[in-house]
């Protein structure tokens, strides 16, 4: 009784502006106050509501560069994937006709899976709330790393599973207007409190609550697993254990390569993930400070090793150089998306459909994404390198409109 009244005070301490909180899928704006007695009622509460309608422009096909060009069979597996993963979704019903459908086209032929898209969907062009159809877009991957299920020199970098005291509130339980919208806190007598930032989950160690999963060899390393979310690691024992994200401590994520241009310490078109690691390797003694700058803290469960590419949020593998991470407010979860960017430190032009498969606590906005590239060291050089200009066209059932 005495948790779920610490769940409920905590509730109402967020809705009245009291809380410092923050939600998984965007930062809570509070307003200071001594105490919650002395709060004003709160205000009416406006739900995080996909904005869709707003940020969609009615396009052609004619509209989208490199669309006639572009090898469309090479995305419809991870198309197919989509359809598996949005039927059980809001928008699921507008496409349960188009997905029947494609299992009638001939995917040996890059023209026929073209025509099926050009027959049965619209292009619809993402804008931001000004207007603007540009937008960045990064890239990310799936790292190697290496580690042991055991503390011992050389691997004594914790791989921590979501610990036992970490409370995760799904407010649409009590406001269904705020679907989507989850906090992160701990008990702390008989108040629900922040959750420990990075800073003093590091401090805290072992005294953490929870199991660690295994043990790997490079703090920095550790670091951009988090940021990437999913990784494998190739055990001291010979094996390999893949992780996929579980769960995060609720605090904003910082950028270190920003901390570090700021600081001078790195030139701008320097701070890549290959700059903050060169950066790392050269200042050991200042790199726990550099990462406790970031705040959030990532934690993973782990999963059998397939071949398959990481599960992203739509609860489906990422297929590599198909799959994109979106903001789902801006942008509907599995749905197909022409990408028209360049390629990492380029001009040349990278053109092509992908599917809003994942989504990432970096990528806000509409005319925003993450681009998969894959996994291992390969990937990771292009995907650390990434921070293009780009457009983006969701794609979507002629017969309806996505709202």
């Amino acid at each position: 009784m005495l948790k779920i009244q610490a769940v409920c005070l905590f509730i109402v301490t967020l809705l009245a502006g009291c809380s410092v909180f923050q939600s998984s899928e965007a930062p809570v704006a509070c307003a200071p106050c001594p105490s919650c007695a002395t709060c004003p009622p709160p205000a009416a509460v406006t739900p995080p509501a996909a904005v869709f309608s707003r940020n969609f422009q009615i396009a052609s096909w004619s509209d989208l560069p490199g669309w006639t060009t572009d090898d469309a069979k090479a995305a419809w597996p991870a198309f197919l994937l989509s359809c598996k993963g949005m039927a059980s979704r809001p928008h699921g019903p507008a496409w349960w006709r188009v997905c029947e459908l494609a299992r009638g086209v001939d995917v040996r032929s890059a023209h026929d899976v073209r025509r099926f898209f050009e027959q049965h969907l619209k292009p619809h062009a993402v804008t931001n709330g000004e207007g603007g159809a540009n937008g960045m877009i990064t890239g990310y991957y799936e790292p190697l790393l290496r580690g042991s299920r055991q503390k011992a020199r050389g691997f004594e970098q914790p791989v921590r599973g979501v610990p036992d005291d970490l409370l995760t509130i799904d407010l649409s339980a009590v406001f269904p207007e705020l679907k989507d919208r989850r906090v992160r806190g701990r008990l702390e007598g008989n108040k629900v409190v922040p959750y420990w930032s990075r800073a003093e989950i590091e401090a805290r160690g072992e005294r953490l609550p929870g199991k660690t999963l295994l043990y790997v060899d490079d703090a920095v390393e550790l670091f951009f697993l988090q940021v990437q979310g999913s990784g494998r690691v190739q055990l001291a024992d010979g094996g390999m254990a893949r992780l996929n994200y579980a769960d995060q401590n609720g605090h904003p994520y910082q950028s270190i390569g920003r901390l570090l241009v700021e600081r001078g310490e790195l030139k701008l078109e320097e701070a890549s993930m290959q700059g903050i690691q060169s950066w790392a390797r050269a200042n050991p003694s200042r790199l726990p400070e550099l990462l406790n700058a970031n705040p959030s803290y990532v934690f993973f469960r782990e999963v059998p090793n397939s071949q398959d590419g990481p599960v992203g949020a739509l609860g489906v593998p990422l297929t590599p150089e198909r799959s994109i991470a979106i903001d789902p407010r801006a942008v509907p979860l599995g749905a197909p998306v022409f990408l028209a960017t360049t390629r990492p430190n380029s001009a040349q032009p990278l053109n092509r459909l992908v599917m809003a498969q994942d989504t990432g606590g970096a990528i806000k906005g509409a005319v925003r994404a993450d681009f998969f590239w894959g996994f291992g060291k390969a990937a990771g050089e292009q995907a650390g390198r990434m921070k293009q200009s780009g457009r983006l066209w969701v794609l979507w059932p002629a017969d309806s409109a996505p709202k």
